[in-house]
């Protein structure tokens, strides 16, 4: 890991304390921002993640949410640590966004939205990541890493493995 990065340990805790404390502890470094990212949302474009600091970097408290299709986020941007955002939250359903969304207007928090995005959970979304990446027109910029992974699978296991045809 590059020596300017830093590591922070996760506390103990349910998902949503354990996203709470990550917030807590990236404010309590210094960081006037900050933003978690999901791991399983790899085509998100990084104009997203450039349009969530530039919206948290406008005046006035705000949560940035970048919503999934599945209804939940791959992204939550936020000015301030507020634990009422992870509290009262069904996890791992498809009601964490619009629940999310109910606690920042509880709390009297605007909410501003980024370009929806998808995680792979399922299988479903895996064909979709295959249709986004290894595609004939798919662009040759997008998760090149994740794009030279599908490949080697694909090369070691087959096509089926991961990305049949459609019938």
């Amino acid at each position: 890991m590059p020596p300017c990065f830093d590591l922070v340990p996760q506390r103990e805790g349910s998902f949503g304390e354990r996203l709470f404390f990550a917030t807590e502890d990236l404010f309590k470094r210094g960081f006037d921002l900050v933003c978690l990212i999901d791991s399983d949302s790899p085509t998100v474009p990084a104009s997203s993640f450039a349009q969530a600091i530039e919206l948290l970097s406008s005046p006035g408290d705000r949560v940035i949410l970048g919503p999934t299709n599945d209804g939940g986020y791959y992204l939550i941007g936020l000015k301030k640590p507020h634990r009422e955002l992870f509290e009262r939250i069904d996890w791992s359903t498809e009601r964490v966004f619009e629940q999310t969304i109910a606690r920042a207007h509880e709390i009297g928090v605007e909410t501003k939205l980024l370009p929806s995005g998808y995680d792979v959970d399922d299988s479903t979304a895996l064909r979709q990541l295959c249709d986004d990446l290894l595609s004939e027109n798919s662009p040759v910029d997008t998760a090149p890493e994740t794009r030279k992974f599908l490949k080697e699978i694909i090369e070691r296991e087959g096509r089926e493995r991961i990305w049949p045809p459609e019938k």
